[in-house]
Formats: C-alpha cells, sequence, structure tokens
C-alpha cells in the first residue's frame, strides 16, 4: 500500500514536471514569435545585450552617473510684485529668426522679452529656412504655437499672423544692435513707433544683452524658454520614445558629436582628415559667403581647441573617464563627415552606440525626413533627459543643451577641455604617452569642475572692450544662475521636458 502511494506520488510529480516544460516550450514559442514579428529596433543586436554597467555592485557606477551637487538650486522664475502685465499694445513686432534650431529658440526667447520692453505685440516668428540647413519648417512644424501663445498671456500679447489690414507702408525693417540693454529699446526702438505700426527685426541672434537687465526680464526671458517655447507635439512623443527606449538599457550618455560636414568646414578642421577630404571642405568654406574667414591654419585651431573632437578622441576621452565599454550612447548629431571611416574606433570601444536611425523604424521617422530643425529638436529631447550629457564643441547645441539641464537641476554635463586633451591626445599618437591609469587619473581630475555643478555666469574676460567684451560673456541660455535660480525656493516647473 505505502510503494502504491509512493509511486501515484511520484506519477503526480512527473506531471506536474510534464506541464510546466510544455508551458515553458509554449511561452517561449510564443516570444519567439512576438520578437520575430517586432519592429527591428525592439530586438537589439547580440553585442547590444550586455550587463548594464549599473547592474553589478560596481563602486564607480554612482561616481558615473549621478549629478553634481546642485546645492538646493530651484526655478524660481515668478515675476516680482512690481512686474506688470502688457497694457495696450502701440504696434507689432516681427522677428525673422536666422541660424540653426537653437539659435533661432534663443532668439525667440529674446524677442519675447523685446515684445514686452517696447508694449509690442509680438507676432509668431518666422523660422529661417534660408540658412545652410534649408529646412522649409514652419513654426507650428517645430513647435507648440498654441502654447506659446497661451503660456505667456500674462508677458506679450502673441498673435499667429499679422492683421490683414495693417498696410505695407507702416512696416520697418531694423537690424537691432547686438547686445542691447534696455535703454536701446526703451528709447531708440520704442520711438520708431511715432512713425511706424509694424517693426520687423531682421535678424533674432544674440539681440538682447546677457547681463545687466532687470530681474523681471531675466526671468521673462526663461519663461519664455523653458516654459513657453515647447516642441511641436508630435516632436514630443517621438522624443519620449527615443528617451524610453535608450532608457530600457540603463543610464545613458548622450554624445554630442559635431564631426559634421558643416562644422568642420566653417571651423577649418582638418585633423585625421584625408587630402582630399580636406580639400572638400575648404572649397565648401570658399563658397559660403557668410563664413568670412576663409585662410584657416587648422593646426593653430586644433591647439587652441577650437575644434570639435575627432570620434577617436571621444572614444579616448570616454575610456579615460572610466565609462565601460558596455555603456549606452546616443550620437546627439547629423550625418558624421566620412561615417564609418571615422567612426571605427568609438564603435569598436563601444559597441552599444544608438541613434535615431537604429532605435526607431523608418516609418516612425519619416514625418521628420528632410527637416533638420525637427530632427535636432528630437536630438535636444534626448540630450536634455540623458543621465549625463558629453558635447565635443561648444556650438549653439551644446550650450542650449546646457543651459537647459542647469536649469532642470544641474544634471551631469561633462565640458571636455579640448585644448588641454589636444597635448594627450597628440602624445599618444607619438607614442610618448599610453592609454591607462596615469592618462584616466590626469582626465578626471582636470574636469572635476567640469560636470555642470552651480555657479554663477562668466562675466566678460578682463581687458575686453566694445563688442568683443559682449562676445566674450557668457550667454545668458548656457547658464540661467543666478537670475532664474534660487537656492531653496519652491520649484515651479516640471523636472522633464517631455510631457507624460
Amino acid at each position: 500500500m505505502m510503494m502504491q502511494k509512493r509511486r501515484w506520488k511520484n506519477v503526480g510529480l512527473m506531471r506536474k514536471m510534464l506541464s510546466c516544460a510544455i508551458c515553458t516550450i509554449a511561452m517561449m514559442a510564443l516570444l519567439s514569435v512576438h520578437l520575430h514579428g517586432a519592429p527591428p529596433y525592439s530586438k537589439l543586436p547580440d553585442p547590444y545585450r550586455l550587463p548594464h554597467p549599473c547592474s553589478d555592485r560596481n563602486p564607480n557606477c554612482t561616481k558615473l552617473w549621478k549629478p553634481p551637487p546642485n546645492r538646493n538650486y530651484m526655478p524660481c522664475t515668478q515675476p516680482s510684485p512690481n512686474y506688470t502685465s502688457p497694457s495696450e499694445s502701440r504696434g507689432y513686432l516681427l522677428a525673422h529668426t536666422n541660424g540653426g534650431l537653437n539659435q533661432m529658440r534663443a532668439g525667440i526667447c529674446d524677442m519675447v522679452a523685446i515684445a514686452h520692453i517696447i508694449n509690442a505685440t509680438l507676432v509668431v516668428p518666422k523660422l529661417d529656412k534660408k540658412s545652410y540647413w534649408q529646412d522649409s519648417s514652419n513654426f507650428s512644424d517645430v513647435f507648440d504655437e498654441d502654447h506659446f501663445i497661451n503660456a505667456l498671456a500674462n508677458d506679450v500679447k502673441v498673435i499667429k499672423k499679422l492683421p490683414n489690414e495693417i498696410g505695407s507702408s507702416m512696416k520697418a525693417v531694423k537690424y537691432f544692435k547686438s547686445w542691447s540693454g534696455m535703454d536701446y529699446y526703451q528709447e531708440e526702438i520704442a520711438s520708431m513707433w511715432a512713425d511706424y505700426k509694424v517693426i520687423r527685426a531682421a535678424k533674432t541672434d544674440s539681440r538682447l544683452a546677457n547681463n545687466n537687465l532687470p530681474p523681471d526680464i531675466q526671468k521673462l526671458r526663461c519663461r519664455a524658454c523653458y516654459e513657453a517655447l515647447r516642441f511641436a507635439p508630435q516632436i514630443e512623443a517621438m522624443g519620449k520614445l527615443l528617451v524610453d527606449r535608450m532608457r530600457s538599457n540603463g543610464p545613458y550618455i548622450s554624445l554630442h558629436l559635431r564631426y559634421e560636414k558643416d562644422m568642420l568646414a566653417f571651423s577649418g578642421c582638418t585633423h585625421d582628415l584625408s587630402p582630399a577630404e580636406a580639400n572638400e571642405l575648404k572649397t565648401i568654406r570658399d563658397a559660403n559667403d557668410n563664413w568670412k574667414v576663409k585662410d584657416i591654419d587648422p593646426m593653430e585651431q586644433r591647439s587652441k581647441g577650437f575644434c570639435p573632437l575627432t570620434p577617436k578622441e571621444a572614444a579616448i576621452f570616454l575610456c579615460a573617464l572610466g565609462y565601460p565599454s558596455n555603456t549606452p550612447i546616443y550620437i546627439a548629431a547629423g550625418e558624421i563627415y566620412g561615417g564609418d571611416s571615422h567612426m571605427g574606433v568609438l564603435q569598436s570601444r563601444y559597441p552599444m552606440l544608438m541613434h535615431k536611425e537604429n532605435l526607431a523604424s523608418s516609418e516612425e521617422l519619416e514625418p521628420f525626413t528632410n527637416h533638420l530643425s525637427q530632427l535636432a529638436a528630437l536630438d535636444y529631447i534626448v540630450s536634455v533627459e540623458s543621465d549625463v550629457f558629453i558635447p565635443t564643441y561648444s556650438g549653439n547645441m551644446a550650450r542650449a543643451v546646457e543651459g537647459h539641464r542647469r536649469f532642470l537641476g544641474h544634471r551631469r554635463t561633462i565640458s571636455p577641455d579640448r585644448k588641454a586633451l589636444v597635448r594627450l591626445f597628440d602624445k599618444i599618437e607619438q607614442g610618448k604617452l599610453k592609454e591607462g591609469k596615469y592618462l584616466s587619473d590626469h582626465v578626471i581630475e582636470s574636469h572635476r569642475n567640469r560636470q555642470g555643478s552651480p555657479r554663477k555666469r562668466k562675466g566678460p574676460i578682463s581687458g575686453t572692450k566694445g563688442t568683443d567684451r559682449f562676445r566674450s560673456e557668457e550667454a545668458f541660455y548656457v547658464n540661467p544662475l543666478p537670475d532664474c535660480l534660487c537656492q531653496g525656493g519652491s520649484r515651479n516647473l516640471n523636472s522633464s521636458i517631455i510631457i507624460s
């Protein structure tokens, strides 16, 4: 009897094991079908299926990813009790922006502040369609137009287009002086209302001073930039999708790799390029009338730190900082000049290189194709939301993202000291220095204070005068402290730029 019970018990156990095995096989089959039928971006290539650097108990993990101490700085953009909402408008301000996405963003926010200063109704700005990027996008294609208008209702009256009854004879085209203060706009520009109903700003970049403006005007610039100027819903949604897909691999770096044809042609940087490539870039520079400097010494440019890091140099820099080879990296850039021929070292050291085209399907990206401003907006979102942002060149994109990350809590932004790094890279190429602990210790120590921690905006370089003095100042949108950040204040903005 006991033997029979034991036999039935064993049979029952075998049945349970067999049932579990069948269920397991069925689940695996279903999973296989699901993955096979999913778009290519949902199943990363095998080299990407590596343990994330923070999945183990690596003691350096928090050092690599955590943001710098923000000393309890919070956004404080609310106007003071003395701030006045717009009264009856004296006329209309038209703004024709110039440059790429981030140059236009800063210009639009300055035009908001200028419209308030001169008591004008702001017509939704026109985006630049004639620059190097040749993008046909309108304001509403890139930004949420209705949100922009409504968010600024207590600051500036904004309308979508100029009323039909306004005659062309009442318009004036004006090149506002660069880095101008309150007196210039309250006196010289506002005096034009006596003769004109419409003033058109022919350019918008750097038309307002970085410093020495009333606190309420500075706070208005921040409200315009970080609250009102939101990307169009379709861009926000696509940006959120890209961020989510990067996040599925854990914390990630956004590497703004400015190794693109236009930047290399403009800067005259030819290090690691072939003679044919260098000649092609010079031809492009010579043909562009807007780029005034034609004869550039590439070696001098590089030695002064005026060149973007090459992909190979970026790889050496990341390794020296201590980021392991399985670190997810988003390449925030357009087409890299030379493609695979220049990306080989970076790709081999960091196989988890991601970009828009391998995070999303061609169908998902199709609405943004051939619109460089919209594609740049996607890179902007992924970069602002990244755990670490590293720009290889201090251009408009790098500066705008750095400022936004400072505003959102001083997220880690590592700014390479290109001038110092070039000397190290040259020693490596000459065989005088090897990669390893000495190089790593040196790079980490020299970049300890270049991580995006709170500091006041830098003023002009001592001894500079006139235009050079203003040009040498740190731009307002690179660092909104102290104007729009206060210690211990209450936060009045969500901690993300993405609509949830």
